[in-house]
Parts: C-alpha cells; sequence; structure tokens
C-alpha cells in the first residue's frame, strides 16, 4: 500500500473515519526519523500531508478516538529515564493540539506504548508494569488498571464479550 520507507521509523497506523490512513513516524535507535504525523488522502497517490508539527510529540502508537481524533503515546526523549510520557489527542482535520492525558500522579505511566479505545469509553495505554486507564470523555487518569511486573507490551486488544444465554424452565 505504501513505498518502503516512507517514513523513517514508523509507530503506529489508524485508518481515519473519513477513509484517510494516518501514519505516526518517531526517531529510532540511531537517533534518526521524524515525530510527526501524517496523513494520506485515499484516490491521491503518494503525497502524504505532514498533519502534526508538536515538539513535544515523540509517538509511539497511534489510534483513532471515539470522537474521530487521532491519540497518540508519546515518550520524550525516546528511551530516556526521564522523559515525559503522555498520551496527545490531535484534531484530524488540521492537527492542532486537542489536549493531552497525563497520568498525574496515579501510576507510573513509564514507557506508553500500544494505545486502544474500549466501547465503554474508557483510553487504555500500556505501560511497562501496568495498563493505565483514562475517561477518553473527561480526559482524568484512572490509574493502574492492571500491573504486572515486567510488562512491556507493544499493544492492545479489545473483543467482544461472548453472548450470553438465559435457559428458563
Amino acid at each position: 500500500m505504501l513505498p518502503p520507507r516512507v517514513v523513517p521509523f514508523p509507530r503506529g497506523f489508524a485508518f481515519g473515519h473519513d477513509g484517510r490512513l494516518f501514519l505516526a513516524s518517531g526517531i529510532g535507535p540511531n537517533g534518526q526519523g521524524d515525530n510527526t504525523i501524517l496523513a494520506f488522502t485515499p484516490g491521491i497517490p503518494m503525497q502524504p500531508a505532514r498533519l502534526v508539527a508538536d515538539p513535544e510529540l515523540s509517538p509511539l502508537d497511534l489510534a483513532i478516538a471515539p470522537n474521530g481524533n487521532i491519540i497518540v503515546s508519546s515518550e520524550r526523549p525516546f528511551g530516556a529515564e526521564d522523559a515525559v510520557t503522555s498520551v496527545r489527542e490531535y484534531d484530524t482535520m488540521d492537527g492542532h493540539l486537542a489536549r493531552v492525558f497525563s497520568p498525574n500522579g496515579k501510576a507510573e505511566f513509564r514507557n506508553p506504548r500500544g494505545l486502544r479505545c474500549a466501547p465503554n469509553g474508557l483510553l487504555y495505554c500500556v505501560a511497562r508494569d501496568e495498563v493505565v486507564g483514562f475517561d477518553f470523555a473527561s480526559g482524568k487518569c484512572l490509574g493502574s488498571i492492571a500491573q504486572l511486573p515486567r510488562l512491556n507490551g507493544q499493544a492492545l486488544v479489545f473483543f467482544p464479550p461472548e453472548p450470553t444465554t438465559s435457559i428458563s424452565n
């Protein structure tokens, strides 16, 4: 779908509600890359638009929020012990920063990676040793939802619950 090396260090992608492909480009271990998000419009051959230019962004995963905006887990500077970690929300039309989700002392939130919104309106981000939850509507951190020493996951997936049947006599 995309030519090789369209971004130096890909760090997550998602398809928007309008069919555009959003691709996060981070910094690789060698220090090369762009901390940005590109948008690819269907039907326009390989002319990505640089959507986000945020000096505080260092993307690690990207997802589409229930409201259609882009959400990105970020660690800046990437790999640093004192990195600033957050989940950042960007408008898909002009790329402006809509808000920043922060743990506000309710979780360690080190090395955030996988990022997903659940059907119940909560936003989850897997980080080192824990999964951190946020109420998407309010932006408030709910703290550590799950803890597992040595957890260093890269992704989250939600499966629909199994249908239940009731047996009546």
